[in-house]
């Protein structure tokens, strides 16, 4: 699979599913778009609650709704996020994200793509961003 073709169009999912974020509180809308190894794309926007605890990532969301379709292979997900009046910098994922990320992907090839518009976008592997991350190999 050639990553580099799907990112324009992960770009412009994450960027749709920025618009059903739900955060009364931060005003912090973050939209994500995972792509499977079988091509299938699963979105994903942050969902807040008043208690703040129970709310969740975008990147989550995207992964839950995806493992919990029976996905268990994943390539890469678009990240964007920013205040109620657009994306001007660069939204990475959080740690709990990137643990999640740790438990379904392989570091040196899952492709992380944080993105100001489709043409301003940076990539990441998700071993740059978690470098000496715990996985089930640690258990073993």
């Amino acid at each position: 699979m050639n990553i580099e073709e799907f990112i324009p169009m992960l770009i412009e999912k994450a960027f749709e599913m920025r618009a059903f974020s739900y955060t009364p509180y931060s005003n912090f809308k973050v939209g994500a778009a995972l792509l499977t190894k079988k091509g299938t794309v699963y979105g994903g926007c942050n969902i807040e609650n008043a208690a703040y605890g129970p709310s969740n990532c975008a990147e989550r969301t995207a992964f839950f709704k995806a493992v919990s379709e029976g996905e268990r292979e994943f390539a890469a997900i678009a990240i964007v996020g920013g205040s109620e009046d657009g994306v001007k910098d660069f939204c990475a994922p959080c740690g709990v994200c990137r643990q999640v990320m740790a438990e379904f992907c392989d570091p040196d090839e899952f492709m992380i793509i944080l993105a100001k518009s489709s043409d301003e976008y940076i990539k990441y592997s998700l071993k740059e961003l978690l470098p000496l991350g715990f996985s089930s190999k640690n258990l073993k």
